[in-house]
């Protein structure tokens, strides 16, 4: 996760993918890793593959949201941000590459889902306005165990079964947002992932605050 340098006050947009494999001996996975202990934000905490939005990202990938996901993406503007939801999604895309060394490659059949949005209550330092995406891990290229090409922002990447995910030290939103998935996953099923029927949103942009349903 790249911080940047805009001040510590300031909400940056940014994107994480949760990479669920339900294809495992031992169940459902999902893949996380450890923050550096001295990171600025979230220091020692396992956490999904994501980041801030760089100016870069903005480019058309038509294929990697359904229009419902872009709906919801759009909702909820924040008056200082002109993000798109395509940015939103070339970054989740961007650091998960660089981040674990695996490429996603989702498709209008298989599409990256917005299942979380979550802004960083003040005083912490650094604040972000986080939209989190689920995929399959079916739509890796390659192999999905091979983390030779990941840079070093996160350690101990590995897939974790859903089930003991919990037992490690997260972030209190990491756990909130895996808990959805968790209950998103047993409802599905070995069906193919669909879409949740809202999309939780917790804002913290002021000291009071506040959760909606993103429908």
């Amino acid at each position: 996760m790249t911080d940047g340098a805009a001040p510590k006050d300031r909400l940056r947009d940014a994107a994480t993918i949760i990479l669920i494999d339900r294809d495992r001996p031992e169940g459902p996975a999902v893949l996380m890793g450890m923050r550096g202990a001295g990171a600025a934000f979230m220091p020692s905490k396992y956490v999904f593959p994501g980041g801030g939005v760089d100016p870069d990202d903005d480019t058309p990938c038509p294929d990697a949201l359904s229009d419902a996901c872009r709906a919801r993406l759009a909702a909820e503007p924040r008056a200082e941000s002109d993000v798109t939801p395509d940015a939103l999604a070339c970054a989740a895309l961007r650091e998960m590459a660089e981040e674990t060394g695996l490429s996603v490659a989702p498709s209008a059949d298989d599409p990256l889902l917005f299942v979380f949005r979550a802004i960083t209550p003040p005083g912490r330092p650094r604040r972000f306005d986080a939209r989190f995406f689920l995929i399959d891990a079916r739509n890796i290229t390659g192999d999905p165990d091979d983390f030779s090409a990941a840079c070093d922002a996160l350690g101990h990447l590995h897939w974790v079964p859903v089930a003991e995910a919990r037992t490690l030290d997260l972030p209190f939103i990491t756990a909130v947002v895996l808990a959805e998935v968790e209950a998103l996953v047993r409802a599905t099923g070995d069906a193919p992932l669909a879409p949740p029927p809202t999309v939780p949103f917790f804002d913290n942009r002021t000291d009071e605050p506040r959760f909606v349903q993103l429908s």
